[in-house]
């Protein structure tokens, strides 16, 4: 029996629509319109992919979006320049900076250099130690998708044992973090695997819930997978197939098609964990514009 597909671009909808009555609300109280400021720096083809898609899915919802597009050579300095201006600037509310930066480039000086408070991306070393602490913050936009996936789906994640393949800042380690605490939609066991764990598939097939960023296509084969897991595929992949007008296909970190007749439920890839991704990224953006005036 095939799993349940737990389709992202619904649950971000439900979700999308709720936010868009907030930032409603938002207005006609405070006159604040939530405020998102994207800095693109070079031409790498996704990035301005995923930068236009954030575009349409602020102008969906009302939210104010700006870009700030520089040449991929522009002097650090300027783009630090930028973002103090951004930090300072009353009508943003959030910025992003889109990764990767290009060469010559430090992706860590950069993110330092964002307004804690304006660091929708949940990236920034004091956000990220808020995360740890269960303190006021931001968390990271992908891992915190996740999550939603897991709760909007009914999916008990309390008392279950989630393992996560991959250690990324970006997901592996949040998301791990972010099980573990208590409250509502998490609360579980996390084993961790990365690049240096002997037999991934030995704890792998121990999962009631198994989550995969491990930036390899189809790396997680039905012979890792017990029958009943419920599996969480974060890697978005190019595979080349010249079938295809583009000259490649997208794929995830698991064998979709054969290990969704093992499991209970499934993301998609694409359509499943990515449109969450900007969904939280919209999220936080609200959720910094409330804090602006003490409505959290």
């Amino acid at each position: 029996m095939s799993a349940t597909i737990l389709d992202g671009n619904e649950i971000s909808a439900g979700m999308r629509e709720e936010m868009r009555q907030e930032v409603a609300d938002l207005k006609a109280r405070y006159n604040v319109v939530p405020g998102l400021a994207v800095v693109l720096v070079g031409e790498d083809p996704a990035s301005l992919s995923y930068v236009k898609g954030k575009q349409l899915a602020c102008e969906k919802i009302d939210i104010f979006s700006r870009e700030h597009h520089l040449e991929a050579n522009v002097p650090e300095e300027h783009l630090l320049g930028l973002i103090r201006e951004l930090n300072e600037d009353s009508q943003i509310h959030g910025i992003l900076v889109q990764l990767p930066l290009p060469d010559g480039h430090s992706e860590s000086r950069v993110l330092n250099a964002i307004n804690p408070s304006k660091d929708v991306d949940g990236l920034h070393p004091v956000n990220l130690g808020r995360m740890v602490r269960q303190e006021e913050g931001f968390l990271p936009c992908t891992p915190h998708g996740v999550k939603h996936i897991l709760i909007r789906s009914g999916i008990e994640v309390s008392g279950k044992h989630v393992v996560t393949v991959g250690r990324s800042i970006l997901v592996g380690r949040p998301i791990a973090n972010i099980l573990t605490q208590k409250g509502d939609g998490a609360n579980a066991t996390v084993t961790m695997c990365h690049t240096g764990t002997p037999d991934i598939g030995a704890h792998t097939r121990m999962a009631d819930i198994l989550i995969v960023a491990a930036n390899q296509p189809n790396i997680i084969e039905a012979s890792m997978v017990s029958a009943g897991t419920v599996v969480i595929d974060v890697g978005v992949e190019r595979v080349k197939d010249s079938s295809r007008k583009r000259g490649y296909r997208l794929t995830g970190n698991v064998d979709f098609d054969r290990v969704k007749e093992k499991a209970a439920a499934i993301t998609p890839v694409p359509g499943g964990v990515g449109p969450m991704t900007i969904t939280m990224l919209l999220f936080n953006t609200i959720l910094s514009a409330k804090r602006s005036v003490g409505f959290d």
